[in-house]
């Protein structure tokens, strides 16, 4: 009995990552907490023991788009690492960093091109927009720099070659250590203009 019931709930598990991979692609929610209750509703599964973690989703959503779009996928991935190539270049005085989906693979259509970038003064980075006449919105983000404790970031997002990109403005010290993913729960992965160009050149 209890070996079936753990099938069973290995079962679950991967039917919802599955549902929220797809629902994370093809709607455009990025917040896999949402994804994964809105797969659950859909699929009329409950309970937290069935819930698949951020990661299980993260690679259901590459085997997604493997599956569905191989071709299609590689171009996106293609376009958005350009466009990133060109924000970074605006944003060089700055260290600018890529982070996220664009640099995982997992990037669907409504994917941010996610950025860091690193300044005492996040005002620099509106100014240096304003120079390259690229209208922008301020936000703000709550990152974990720790496993116990939570700041608040501010960031900048507009247009770079039709994409979305989002700023993040990290102090300068915040080089040495990335904020911890909220897929992981480890320090996020980051990606210099170099190391991204050559994620380019390897395709």
């Amino acid at each position: 009995m209890g070996r079936k019931t753990v099938i069973v709930n290995d079962r679950a598990r991967q039917m919802l990552a599955q549902e929220a991979a797809r629902i994370n692609v093809e709607q455009g929610i990025q917040d896999f907490r949402l994804a994964k209750i809105k797969a659950a509703e859909r699929l009329g599964l409950s309970g937290r023991g069935s819930l698949p973690g951020n990661s299980e989703i993260q690679q259901a959503v590459g085997e997604h788009l493997t599956l569905f779009g191989r071709e299609s996928h590689s171009n996106l991935l293609q376009s958005l690492r350009r466009a990133a190539l060109s924000a970074m270049e605006i944003l060089s005085p700055f260290s600018p960093r890529l982070v996220g989906p664009v640099l995982h693979g997992t990037a669907a259509t409504n994917s941010a091109i996610n950025l860091h970038v690193f300044s005492d003064t996040p005002e620099l980075i509106a100014m240096k927009l304003d120079e390259n006449r690229l209208a922008y919105r301020s936000y703000e983000r709550r990152l974990k720099s720790r496993r116990d404790r939570a700041e608040t970031f501010a960031g900048y997002r507009f247009l770079q070659d039709d994409s979305s990109v989002e700023a993040t403005v990290f102090p300068v010290n915040g080089m040495r250590q990335a904020p911890i993913s909220p897929v992981d729960g480890r320090p996020m992965k980051r990606a210099d203009h170099v190391a991204v160009q050559k994620l380019l050149d390897d395709v």
